[in-house]
């Protein structure tokens, strides 16, 4: 995906969040335990205003969070203005400070709120008791691959000691993620986590369309959202592994 790709995708998702938010403001967020609509609203505007901040300034912004009295969709609507304005007012290429060592350019933060926000568009929508809208299949499939090598498998070789109470009893074992057009193979334990693009054999897999798939590895649908097959203990772990690296 491109930059102006993910720009379409994170303004169509931001608008699709923007207008479910009222309806979610108070109630509860099931993906989100203790969370209201209002606190998920907030927390995505603190979000953009963190990013837009950390490009602006070239460093991470303190203090952190800042005070926001307001209303929380004012709120929301002015940091995705702040966000989108200094993402544009760069090239994908310039360097940019990330939590993500491998990738330190303007890019990496493009693909972030785009993912970012397709992600608490379900949360809103699931607060809101409305139907989930579609999710295009580039975007998704994007989201899942994003979600396994910058996040799961960075966090085991970066972070080890959150992650390694939870492989300590993992032998390597396999785990196949497979949408309608790609698919990443996950090796589990016993000191990291791997992962290989492809379609290969494992001890158990993960398959269904490219939507489902991203909404159950970020733990947004059950397992009857997907197709599970084989080891369902390995199945277990890799749910449970992504649960730590994302919360």
């Amino acid at each position: 995906m491109d930059e102006q790709r993910f720009l379409e995708c994170l303004e169509a998702d931001y608008t699709r969040l923007r207008e479910v938010a009222p309806d979610a403001l108070d109630e509860p967020v099931p993906t989100c335990p203790g969370w209201t609509g209002r606190d998920l609203v907030r927390h995505v505007a603190e979000v953009y205003l963190h990013k837009a901040e950390t490009l602006r300034q070239g460093t991470w912004p303190t203090p952190w969070p800042p005070e926001l009295p307001g209303d929380p969709i004012v709120e929301l609507d002015d940091a995705y203005r702040r966000l989108v304005g200094e993402l544009t007012a760069r090239k994908p290429t310039d360097h940019a400070l990330t939590w993500y060592e491998p990738d330190q350019t303007v890019g990496f933060w493009l693909r972030r709120m785009a993912q970012e926000t397709v992600i608490h568009r379900f949360d809103a929508e699931l607060a809101a008791s409305v139907p989930l809208a579609p999710v295009p299949t580039d975007l998704a499939e994007d989201g899942i691959e994003e979600l396994l090598v910058c996040f799961l498998t960075y966090a085991s070789d970066e972070y080890p000691d959150e992650l390694g109470e939870h492989l300590t009893d993992c032998d390597g074992r396999t785990v196949q993620i497979a949408t309608e057009g790609a698919g990443w193979q996950v090796q589990i334990g016993p000191t990291e986590v791997t992962v290989e693009r492809g379609h290969f054999d494992a001890e158990a897999g993960v398959a269904g369309e490219a939507a489902a798939v991203l909404r159950w590895v970020w733990r947004r649908a059950g397992d009857d959202a997907v197709t599970l097959e084989g080891n369902r203990w390995v199945l277990g772990k890799l749910r449970t592994l992504l649960g730590v690296t994302t919360q």
